[in-house]
């Protein structure tokens, strides 16, 4: 079993680009994050002629999630229960014995703002949340843009980004404590080449110049991640004409 996610920066714009990559790497799911779209413009049926049922939750011009599933999708959640919020960012779901959460944390601007403290509250029901999902599925895999690099490893130039927002001690304190909830960064279970990220800014040649981050995470439950035998970035859709700023990150699970 194959789990997937992509930031794709507007659906709307790189809809030949997922399917593409999807007819290239037919994985079993795909959680989509920065979708842009409303639910009336979403892509329903180029999606399922690609052989993928499809949930999605949008709004226009922001944010936006979506879960494409080789396999049929039940007990679908649209935002987190526990959290009164206007943007679309969490949809959760449950598909071939697996509960997939595909989520688009804030990115929380700078630190010190009030986008950065909505960030960290965010993030803390976030936690209450995911922590009642574990209790009640075994079995679950957190996948998505979290904005947050987890540490040092995952950024081009550690000084330069230090106590910055994707990298500063509270969000980096956040993630820890998904971890906490027993969740493992399927990327880290692995030895995996230096300077691999999953983010380059379009400015100054940052993906021509390797100066990206790792914000894209796939976090597993342990009875997921005993059964995760590889996880990887793939940076070809980045070299794409117009892509995306964020490339798939996939994990690999045995039966």
């Amino acid at each position: 079993m194959k789990l997937a996610t992509w930031n794709v920066n507007s659906l709307n714009v790189r809809l030949p680009h997922v399917l593409k990559w999807l007819e290239e790497n037919p994985v079993d799911v795909l959680c989509i994050q920065e979708t842009k779209l409303t639910d009336d413009k979403f892509p329903t049926a180029a999606i399922e002629a690609a052989g993928y049922h499809v949930v999605f939750s949008g709004q226009k011009t922001y944010n936006g999630v979506a879960i494409l599933s080789k396999q049929p999708m039940t007990d679908v959640v649209v935002n987190n229960p526990h959290y009164e919020d206007a943007q679309q960012r969490i949809l959760a779901v449950t598909t071939a014995g697996v509960r997939v959460v595909c989520a688009y944390v804030p990115n929380g601007q700078a630190v010190g703002t009030d986008k950065y403290e909505y960030k960290l509250g965010w993030l803390a029901s976030f936690r209450h949340w995911l922590e009642l999902e574990a209790a009640q599925h075994p079995n679950l895999a957190v996948l998505g843009d979290y904005n947050i690099a987890p540490d040092d490893r995952d950024v081009h130039d550690p000084v330069a980004w230090a106590g910055q927002v994707l990298c500063s001690e509270p969000e980096r304190a956040a993630l820890q404590a998904l971890f906490a909830l027993g969740l493992t960064d399927s990327f880290r279970l692995f030895e995996q080449a230096e300077k691999t990220f999953s983010w380059w800014d379009y400015r100054m040649l940052g993906f021509q110049k390797n100066k990206g981050v790792r914000i894209d995470h796939v976090l597993l439950s342990p009875p997921l991640a005993a059964r995760c035998t590889a996880c990887m970035v793939d940076r070809a859709p980045r070299k794409w004409e117009q892509p995306s700023d964020h490339a798939p990150v996939i994990a690999t699970l045995s039966d």
